[in-house]
């Protein structure tokens, strides 16, 4: 009985799954050194022991995902449940939350290395959608006309990324769209693909987040453009842009694209044009029907 009893936990245990949180650079790892109950003194040591962690995890069948361990959001939550941070079991509390909450990724055997990149980049587009989300539902109604501003900027929005995705050439497809704000940029990304029939692939998710950011910029009147890079096999890559301006998409000139793409953003220095590249012309997108505001 006692030998039936054992087979069957250990048969329950593989399909227990589980989340990881990773502090994945130094200055998060340093912040949490103070707390006596954490047993790692050397990050390199400590990402070591998370990899093998996660190796044994998997050679048992169990599915682990990772997440980012933040030490400050960590202390909130300790400070919000009134947990003492400096246990085990509140890291553990915490690290559930991440896990039905924050942003993850699957363990599927992959180096931490690689895998660490992929989810800061997943914890960015979060935080992203969660921002713009936040700001258009908080904009309100519009003075003139009580329409929704948000919501109306994003049906602008939505309406200009079919016009683009509809107007553009068949191949796959990378935009990005960026607007700044006063406290931080917003920058979304979006893959695409078209087959010469006008069917267009893309993840629902990853357009809703493009859409959001888009429309930011158009419930609050900001600076917005976007660009997209096309790739087709036996062609040089097409990069064309965009550039807001109140509720449209106006098209950038070839040197304009060529201008934004060859210069650095930070420095202002020019810098060699890619090779393989056609720096193009946008087409125009048209007029619309109706205003968001």
């Amino acid at each position: 009985m006692q030998h039936t009893q054992d087979t069957m936990r250990r048969a329950l245990r593989r399909e227990v799954t589980g989340t990881i949180g990773v502090l994945a650079d130094e200055e998060d790892f340093e912040a949490m050194r103070h707390y006596g109950s954490f047993a790692f003194d050397d990050h390199d040591t400590y990402l070591r022991q998370v990899e093998g962690l996660l190796r044994s995890m998997a050679a048992q069948g169990r599915h682990t995902t990772l997440a980012l361990f933040d030490p400050e959001e960590y202390e909130e939550f300790c400070a919000d449940t009134a947990l003492d941070p400096d246990r085990a079991a509140s890291r553990s509390l915490f690290t559930a939350e991440l896990g039905a909450t924050g942003a993850t990724v699957p363990y599927d055997g992959s180096p931490l290395g690689l895998l660490v990149p992929t989810l800061i980049e997943e914890a960015v587009r979060q935080s992203t959608w969660e921002y713009a989300s936040s700001v258009l539902a908080g904009i309100g109604d519009c003075a003139d006309c009580g329409k929704d501003i948000g919501r109306a900027a994003f049906g602008q929005a939505a309406r200009l990324l079919t016009r683009i995705l509809e107007t553009a050439a068949h191949g796959a497809h990378h935009l990005v769209c960026s607007t700044p704000l006063p406290t931080h940029d917003l920058t979304a990304s979006l893959h695409t693909s078209g087959d010469p029939d006008g069917r267009i692939d893309l993840d629902e998710q990853e357009a809703m987040e493009f859409t959001s950011v888009l429309a930011v910029a158009i419930a609050t009147a900001s600076a917005g453009g976007l660009v997209m890079r096309t790739r087709r096999s036996s062609v040089p890559d097409r990069v064309q842009g965009w550039r807001l301006q109140g509720e449209l998409l106006v098209p950038l000139t070839a040197s304009e694209v060529f201008d934004a793409y060859c210069t650095d953003a930070l420095s202002g220095d020019p810098l060699p044009p890619e090779s393989g590249v056609d720096y193009c012309a946008a087409p125009d997108l048209g007029p619309f029907e109706g205003h968001p505001h």
